[in-house]
């Protein structure tokens, strides 16, 4: 099999998905397919631009959507749906890397201008409310927490979410 950039991303996402964030390197990635990992840098500069690709096709699982809250429970679905994705997007976002915006399916519900700041604040909700709750789980899981109710978890999340939309509504008028 010939390396590829994409080779190494699905390679690096099964490495994520099976031992989480904290232990992708890119040795490990070189190691799952077999080369040196200098031979990645030559299709994926750095770890960090890796991470960007990874956090790319998870967030290129976004539906299209007709409110606010129902973009917020779509991104909450997609990051849930993967090991660490939360964090994953976080520290790709803080950085400025990746190319899909986890906003664009609400760009159309809102105005430019307040409505930029609105799917800011929605964003900056989601994803740690997310990390948050995917934390706890994982603490769960190696046993410093004594337990996680997900449902209640996705109960504070929607009363959140309902707090923000109700919130947000002095700003934004819908959009035709």
């Amino acid at each position: 099999m010939a390396l590829t950039k994409t080779a190494i991303v699905e390679a690096a996402q099964g490495i994520l998905e099976e031992y989480g964030l904290a232990d992708l390197s890119m040795r490990r990635v070189a190691d799952s397919l077999g080369v040196q990992a200098g031979a990645l840098y030559y299709h994926v500069p750095n770890k960090q631009t890796l991470l960007a690709e990874i956090a790319d096709r998870i967030l290129a699982d976004l539906r299209e959507v007709a409110t606010l809250p129902e973009w917020a429970a779509d991104l909450r679905r997609v990051l849930l749906g993967h090991r660490d994705g939360a964090e994953l997007v976080v520290t790709t976002r803080a950085m400025g890397l990746g190319t899909v915006d986890p906003t664009g399916p609400a760009r159309a519900l809102v105005p430019a201008g307040p409505g930029d700041h609105v799917l800011r604040t929605f964003e900056h909700f989601v994803l740690g409310a997310t990390l948050h709750d995917q934390t706890r789980a994982q603490l769960v899981g190696i046993g410093l927490l004594a337990g996680f109710d997900l449902e209640e978890a996705d109960e504070a999340f929607r009363s959140g979410v309902d707090i923000l939309t109700r919130g947000v509504g002095i700003f934004i008028a819908p959009v035709a």
